[in-house]
């Protein structure tokens, strides 16, 4: 299963949300930075100290023109407690297929339970990848502080370029 390095197209991947929508990734962020977040489950407390550091980092995320996604094996109960219990404004997808989201991504998965592994990706307004963080564990993760001074650096960097 291959990682998704910078420069590489996000494949397209249908996430399904509770109430019964649905978006596709990619195309969800067509002109904007998109940021994807797998996560372990809401029974992670590392991964609901991320979501929740996102959350707190929407505004700003927002006015950089950036706009996230994260996504989980759990049910959709399961998925609906997490955002109600955090407030979650963003997207929460449930019932990814660990296996497939592995042979898409190159995403780690644990076996037994099965759930995907903390992986995060930082995705351009053209739906390539600007930064992947893989991890095989409860740490190691994407992080909105890091994400935001990216965003800041790159929309500054295109300012002087066109100018």
């Amino acid at each position: 299963m291959p990682l998704l390095h910078p420069g590489d197209v996000f494949p397209n991947l249908t996430v399904q949300l509770t109430g019964g929508r649905s978006l596709v990734i990619p195309q969800e962020f067509s002109g904007d930075f998109g940021i994807i977040l797998f996560f372990r489950g809401a029974w992670c407390p590392y991964c609901n100290a991320q979501l929740q550091s996102f959350q707190r980092k929407a505004a700003a995320l927002a006015e950089l023109g950036a706009r996230l996604v994260a996504l989980s094996a759990d049910t959709e109960p399961e998925t609906t407690g997490l955002i109600e219990k955090h407030q979650l404004t963003f997207p929460v997808g449930y019932g990814a297929d660990v296996r497939h989201l592995a042979q898409l991504t190159g995403a780690f998965v644990n076996d037994n339970p099965s759930y995907v592994q903390s992986t995060g990706f930082v995705l351009g307004p053209d739906g390539r990848v600007i930064v992947s963080v893989y991890s095989s564990g409860a740490i190691g993760r994407l992080v909105p502080d890091d994400v935001v001074g990216l965003l800041r650096y790159l929309r500054a960097k295109t300012a002087q370029e066109s100018a």
